[in-house]
């Protein structure tokens, strides 16, 4: 059930897309036993003048994935190892052999069970068996 917002620069291929949200999807199984099934990926990419770094426009490939799931599920483990393996895939898919810009970021987000859910229930009635 996690959502994945992932934001990228320069602007891609459409193909990429796919290419990256199986990646992420399959990294979020195997490194935070997420279902795949309830794992969402959301996609931007922007024209590289509509990001900017230090206050300039970036020359580089750059990336801001965030990942959002429900607090206490995983260990601080798990998460640095996520965030580890989601930025190296980053680099291998959009850096075509160049560094991702300094500037890349991978952030894990934990919202309270109460505070989410999906399909109209939150994870703490999950939790509670009441759905």
């Amino acid at each position: 059930m996690p959502t994945l917002q992932l934001r990228i620069a320069p602007l891609q291929n459409p193909e990429r897309y796919a290419a990256l949200a199986q990646a992420l999807t399959a990294l979020t199984a195997r490194v935070l036993g997420k279902r795949p099934e309830v794992t969402a990926v959301l996609i931007d990419d922007l024209p590289a003048a509509r990001w900017h770094i230090g206050g300039q426009a970036t020359t580089a490939a750059t990336a801001l994935l965030q990942i959002d799931i429900t607090a206490g599920t995983n260990t601080e483990a798990e998460k640095a190892a996520f965030v580890a393996q989601a930025f190296a895939e980053l680099q291998r898919q959009l850096g075509a052999g160049q560094p991702l810009a300094q500037a890349s970021y991978v952030t894990v987000r934990e919202l309270p069970a109460t505070d989410w859910g999906y399909g109209g229930h939150t994870q703490a009635a999950r939790r509670a068996g009441t759905v």
